[in-house]
């Protein structure tokens, strides 16, 4: 389905991200995909194959994130698919004097490089008339009753539906399309990498989804698939909820 299509991921060394860069690379991608730790990026590397390229930087830093779409370029050749994956959370509340250096580590991550990438990834895309999947939350629309001070992350969240929609409307001109896949919980290491240790467990899924579980990687990991590929080539400025109904609840 993505035969001799360049795919550039965020956050590609765990959790969905990697689950992304497996699916992608099995569909006949060639797939860049960045994240910080080198040891995990290795091992993505290593069980997708040689149509990968690992790119180590921190995206939340504009001087490492700026090198992304240009080594992917450079190795690839043109850029079909953004996929803008990373994404970080701390639990502080409002009332916390650290706040606000929690609130910018968020929202540099989980919005603005992401509004950096999509400007440098653009010029490609027209070129390749190819599309953005943007991964956003349910915490765009509610605030989870798990845990308190999660409120940074979910307004980053609704910024970035919104940066979807208004991308999507933007581009749609030039043929290239923009979609955000908004899950609910899911089994990955980004609490854990969040130093968030009240970690939904099977108990808490039953009472916060109404279908009693957490989603696996590769069931969001199939949905961006789809909305990256021309099966979805009428979908643009969506915001897709794959959540096991936890927003019934």
């Amino acid at each position: 389905m993505f035969a001799n299509k360049v795919v550039l991921v965020t956050g590609g060394s765990s959790g969905i991200g990697a689950a992304a860069v497996e699916g992608f690379a099995k569909e006949g991608a060639f797939v860049a995909f960045v994240g910080r730790n080198e040891t995990k990026l290795k091992a993505v590397a290593e069980r997708c194959g040689a149509n990968t390229f690992p790119i180590k930087a921190d995206i939340a830093k504009d001087e490492e994130a700026k090198t992304i779409v240009a080594k992917t370029i450079e190795k690839f050749g043109k850029l079909d698919v953004l996929v803008n994956n990373a994404g970080i959370s701390r639990i502080v509340g409002l009332s916390d004097p650290n706040i606000l250096d929690a609130f910018d580590l968020i929202m540099n991550t989980n919005l603005r490089a992401v509004v950096l990438l999509t400007n440098l990834a653009i010029p490609y895309l027209k070129e390749t008339k190819g599309n953005i999947v943007n991964v956003s939350s349910v915490a765009s629309t509610t605030i989870p009753s798990l845990m308190d001070g999660f409120v940074s992350y979910c307004v980053s969240k609704a910024g970035l539906d919104q940066f979807t929609r208004g991308a999507a409307k933007e581009f749609a001109s030039f043929g290239v399309r923009v979609n955000s896949v908004n899950p609910g919980p899911v089994i990955t290491d980004m609490a854990v990498n969040s130093g968030i240790d009240n970690v939904p467990d099977d108990d808490m899924m039953k009472n916060i989804t109404a279908l009693g579980r957490a989603s696996d990687a590769d069931e969001v990991s199939d949905l961006i698939q789809y909305l990256a590929s021309d099966k979805a080539r009428s979908v643009t400025g969506s915001c897709f909820v794959i959540d096991n109904g936890m927003l019934l609840k």
